[in-house]
């Protein structure tokens, strides 16, 4: 067997070997939608696997509905778009200074000792509370926001990336007489898209998913999506004999299962877009601090 032929028998395996591990992570998710798509009495007797059994979308006809899943689901959707826009505004405005010389910017090396010192240490839970209830942030939609307003592990990635980008850009739009701003806006942020998609990535994913803060700080009427479904709070308001006829062709588990799939919608419709800026402004972000 010749270089090239052991090439491709090694890379057909490689190949077969993460397809299979793909389709192994694939496999809660199939099994979920065939749950949610399933007769509830096959459900109950454990006989859905991944196909569903006695095909039905009646689960899919309560969730959208309750109105409390409804609103817990708008309220992610404020949430990603206030929070995500936020941390990525002050991830930057951080970030670029930071990517200074300390030279350029007197006392930068203390400021990065400081961020250091918050990403490893942090006032507790019972502190936390008291400077929020002080804030009269408590059941307000900005409690889920502001606390994490600043991610500084992001801080450190863009960091690193805009210092690993060319000189020669920045120096040449200041020499023709741009300021700071027009230089972080019309040079560092193009260049720096792949990192900021990847910062972009981490920060909707990490408020879709949250869920402790709305436990703490919200009233059950308020809760985000992911602390909705967390507290398994399958509100059955029937108002009407459609309704009721509805709720006896589900079970509590069909529903839920329809709840998680359509949680996860966003996250699978938004990942592919910004999966090509992932690998490599996750790498070229963490080479050097």
């Amino acid at each position: 067997m010749n270089d090239s032929a052991a090439f491709r028998v090694f890379r057909a395996f490689i190949y077969s070997f993460m397809g299979f591990l793909a389709f192994l992570c694939l496999l809660p998710l199939i099994n979920i939608l065939a749950i949610s798509l399933s007769d509830y009495k096959e459900v109950s007797k454990g006989l859905v696997n991944l196909w569903p059994v006695g095909f039905n979308i009646d689960s899919y006809k309560v969730i959208l509905n309750q109105r409390a899943f409804l609103n817990s689901f708008g309220i992610s959707v404020l949430r990603i778009i206030l929070g995500t826009s936020l941390n990525i505004v002050l991830t930057v405005l951080m970030a670029y200074p930071l990517s200074k010389t300390s030279r350029t910017m007197p006392g930068r090396n203390i400021l990065m000792w400081l961020l250091i010192f918050a990403m490893l240490f942090n006032g507790g839970l019972v502190p936390t509370y008291m400077l929020i209830k002080n804030l009269g942030l408590i059941n307000r939609l900005w409690v889920l926001i502001l606390p994490g307003a600043l991610p500084l592990f992001n801080v450190i990635l863009i960091m690193n990336f805009i210092r690993m980008l060319p000189k020669d850009c920045e120096e040449a739009a200041i020499i023709d007489g741009a300021s700071y701003w027009q230089v972080l806006l019309k040079v560092i942020v193009p260049l720096s898209m792949p990192s900021l998609a990847t910062v972009t990535l981490f920060s909707l994913v990490g408020h879709w998913n949250e869920y402790f803060s709305g436990i703490i700080y919200l009233d059950i009427s308020k809760y985000p999506l992911q602390t909705y479904l967390f507290t398994m709070n399958v509100n059955r308001d029937i108002t009407n004999l459609e309704q009721a006829l509805l709720f006896a062709r589900v079970n509590d588990k069909t529903m839920l299962s329809a709840q998680i799939f359509v949680a996860m919608i966003p996250i699978l419709v938004i990942y592919p877009l910004l999966q090509r800026y992932f690998v490599k402004g996750i790498v070229l972000g963490a080479v050097k601090g």
